[in-house]
């Protein structure tokens, strides 16, 4: 198998060649219809289309990364003052925060943010205009570390080498109310919610929000920070392409020919609406994912082999990192996957059965309704702008022996190939059936449970190069 390097340089398939014909063009009316969810809020029957991006939330997309002439400066400011080590996933939101991708907001929580974001999933600004944000982006700290902080306004934020990495300034210390926040989030305070027992349960009793200033870009040196591009960058790429709509896929699984199939025929219905240029942003989440689930180096490959075997058109669509943890908290999470793609420039967002949903960590049944995720998007305050476009159910059609748009009326004729059960056909090195996944892509997703070492009851899974 070629390295991703290799086969990046012949193909380029995430970040492809510019279109060489310029597709800026005049405004455009058409009307279309959308299925709606909700009388309260529906997707309006008859709108613009334009050449040209969404803006971002709040009018002006948010950039906290100190400006090269200054990041020496900053660093002498920051050796000096009150230390908050960061967790690999207090990182990950610091991350998010630099970029943007939480526009408008300029720093973790202070306690008025986290209260709107846990009781109305949005925030209202000074203008009195409200933005979606559903999930809280806050820094937990302990008693010792308030206890250090003292009467200070300001800490520096460091890493697992205690190295300065940000300052947060007119900072604000508040409790951290753990069960209401989970209650709040993922509607169950139940045992075994992954993100809760990784990022909750064991944090301090404190929340410490401000005004964040990021030293420096923020590198994982993982050889996969020249997928993650920030809003700004992406939306530069897709300016270059001459995009005048936007579609946005989340997510956190190996991408089969029903996935596929969704994102082409969403091209097909954006052209037929009359939009000249649309482009598919592929945005896999890079963040914390639970243990089971396949590791984001790999699942770059297995995306890189789809788009060389032509199952994704290069030229039509930019795959790229979200640097997002995972929450797994259904309909509240959804609503933040949603909002920061409008930061980069989505304007058509697909959504699908249960997104960010999970099984019960306790019951045998699936934590949240499969449907809900869709309908509150369809009508959750801040994200009227964004189309939501629900997905078409695809499953494999035994008659034609490809993943097809199902059928009632004939439904024997078809075959739903869980990710339990695509899964356990990769762990047994078996093959699905012929047209279910594109065969680079299969080969990639054997690999890596082949690559699965056990150690007693622990399976660790061996690095991928990239």
């Amino acid at each position: 198998m070629a390295s991703m390097s290799t086969a990046f340089a012949k193909t380029t398939p995430f970040l492809s060649q510019p279109l060489t014909k310029s597709h800026k063009s005049d405004s455009v009316t058409t009307s279309i219809s959308f299925p709606s969810y909700s009388k309260s809020r529906s997707l309006r029957s008859s709108f613009r289309v334009r050449a040209g991006l969404i803006k971002p939330d709040g009018g002006k997309l948010v950039e906290l990364v100190v400006p090269e002439p200054r990041r020496r400066e900053k660093k002498h400011e920051a050796a000096d003052l009150p230390r908050v080590k960061l967790t690999a996933i207090d990182l990950q939101w610091m991350h998010v925060l630099s970029e943007g991708w939480a526009s408008p907001l300029r720093g973790f929580m202070r306690e008025s943010e986290f209260l709107q974001t846990l009781h109305f999933n949005s925030l209202r600004l000074d203008d009195g205009s409200v933005v979606n944000m559903s999930v809280p982006i806050v820094l937990a700290i302990d008693d010792e570390q308030k206890a250090l902080i003292g009467e200070s306004k300001r800490v520096a934020l460091v890493d697992s080498d205690d190295n300065p990495i940000a300052i947060l300034s007119d900072i604000e210390i508040y409790k951290h109310p753990k069960e209401e926040r989970i209650a709040r989030t993922w509607g169950t305070t139940a045992p075994g919610l992954p993100y809760v027992e990784e990022a909750i349960t064991n944090a301090g009793n404190w929340l410490i929000g401000g005004e964040l200033e990021v030293l420096e870009p923020v590198k994982y040196n993982d050889g996969l920070d020249r997928f993650r591009l920030s809003p700004l960058e992406l939306r530069k790429e897709l300016e270059k392409r001459g995009a005048d709509a936007v579609f946005a896929f989340q997510l956190r699984n190996p991408v089969h020919n029903g996935h596929a199939l969704l994102m082409t025929d969403t091209r097909r219905r954006l052209l037929e609406m009359g939009y000249k240029n649309p482009i598919l942003l592929l945005h896999p989440l890079g963040g914390f994912t639970k243990a089971d689930d396949v590791p984001l180096s790999w699942r770059m490959k297995q995306h890189e082999k789809v788009l060389e075997d032509g199952v994704l058109d290069p030229e039509t669509t930019v795959v790229s990192i979200f640097p997002s943890p995972m929450l797994y908290a259904g309909p509240t999470e959804v609503q933040w996957h949603a909002k920061a793609r409008i930061n980069a420039g989505a304007n058509f967002y697909i959504v699908g059965r249960d997104p960010a949903g999970m099984g019960h960590p306790v019951e045998k049944r699936d934590l949240y309704d499969a449907d809900h995720g869709k309908k509150v998007l369809s009508m959750a305050p801040g994200l009227e702008r964004l189309k939501i476009l629900p997905f078409r159910v695809a499953a494999y059609d035994k008659t034609q022996g490809k993943m097809a748009f199902f059928d009632p009326s004939r439904a024997q004729d078809f075959l739903f190939i869980s990710g339990t059960k695509m899964r356990g056909l990769a762990k047994n090195k078996e093959s699905p059936p012929d047209g279910f996944m594109c065969p680079g892509g299969w080969k990639v997703l054997v690999d890596y449970y082949d690559s699965l070492s056990v150690t007693g009851n622990a399976r660790i899974p061996e690095k991928v190069p990239v």
